[in-house]
């Protein structure tokens, strides 16, 4: 069984300590059975070890994102499947030869995913980020660690590149391939996926997300969150928040004319009233699970108000820079 493993990059700290763990595994395959290609989505230095250089292609992407580097990679590889890795894993003990073990299956599965376990901390609940990134232990076909036939990703194009973040990007391929009429497995084989550290505003920085959500409904329609099997969202809570606040905005507004200022009024109180209901229901779900400090609390609190909007703002540019009728990748 050989195979090439993809590593899209964009020169993070972790690069190297994944290429550490891969050096100890890959290190001990025979000649010719596997290959590591090294895809820098910018320009940066990659150290590769002494025991993986003979493996080892480090390649230039074209800086538009993971799917068009990862694109690159597989195209660039040499062996009939594809595995993917992202920058900050840890793969297990005997990763590689269960990866092999993983791939002897029947011409009709066209990919397999490894087992993913996000490590929490033992002595405390886990921050909103920490269960952000856990939610990847039961997530659908991540590339996290993802292997694919090459004849599977070449029948459906590969990656879709509008979509340009870590996000989503994974589950629409991995939908274009089982509609394509490939089975996707879940392999033994397990990874570790750190949490990254991040500042308190991580989970503003993650809106943008609602960016290629709106492609999707734009390319899928309406159900596209069960056909690419990605768990339901708040959206629709969001936009109601949004709409209350915004409600209240103009109606205090339109107080300001003494004709309206009674209806206005009355309109205000009751938009601004949703927007108080709305957010701190969605505070209160986020805080609860979460670690009882002031730090914690108060950033649930900031962003919970500032999520809603920008959630809203992010869906719409998106759906606006998709066009009337996107395609998916054939």
């Amino acid at each position: 069984m050989n195979v090439s493993v993809v590593v899209p990059t964009i020169g993070r700290a972790s690069l190297d300590e994944l290429l550490a763990v891969l050096a100890g595994q890959l290190g001990t395959a025979a000649p010719g059975e596997v290959e590591l290609l090294v895809v820098r989505d910018r320009p940066v230095d990659v150290a590769v070890p002494a025991r993986l250089r003979a493996l080892t292609r480090v390649l230039d992407g074209p800086g538009r994102g993971p799917a068009a580097a990862r694109n690159v990679g597989w195209r660039a590889a040499r062996h009939d499947w594809i595995a993917f890795l992202d920058d900050d894993v840890r793969p297990g003990p005997g990763w590689w030869h269960a990866l092999r073990a993983d791939l002897s299956l029947p011409g009709a599965v066209g990919g397999s995913i490894g087992r993913i376990r996000v490590p929490l901390p033992p002595d405390r609940r886990p921050t909103d980020w920490e269960r952000c990134t856990a939610a990847l232990s039961t997530s659908h076909w991540i590339t996290a660690d993802m292997a694919y036939r090459r004849s599977a990703l070449a029948a459906v194009g590969g990656f879709d590149e509008r979509f340009p973040r870590a996000y989503r990007e994974d589950a629409e391929l991995a939908f274009r391939v089982r509609a394509a009429g490939w089975r996707l497995v879940r392999g033994a084989r397990q990874t570790t996926h750190p949490v990254r550290p991040e500042n308190r505003w991580v989970s503003l920085r993650t809106q943008r997300g609602n960016a290629d959500d709106a492609l999707l409904y734009r390319l899928y329609g309406s159900h596209w969150r069960s056909l690419l099997q990605v768990p339901p969202g708040r959206r629709p809570r969001h936009v109601a928040i949004t709409l209350a606040g915004v409600g209240a905005l103009v109606a205090a507004a339109c107080a300001a004319d003494r004709r309206a200022r009674r209806p206005a009024g009355l309109a205000a109180a009751v938009g601004a009233l949703g927007w108080l209901a709305g957010t701190a229901e969605f505070a209160a779900a986020r805080i609860a699970p979460g670690p009882p400090t002031a730090a914690e609390r108060t950033t649930m609190l900031l962003t919970s108000a500032a999520i809603p909007p920008l959630a809203v703002w992010h869906w719409l540019r998106g759906w606006l820079r998709a066009g009337p009728r996107p395609r998916p990748v054939r």
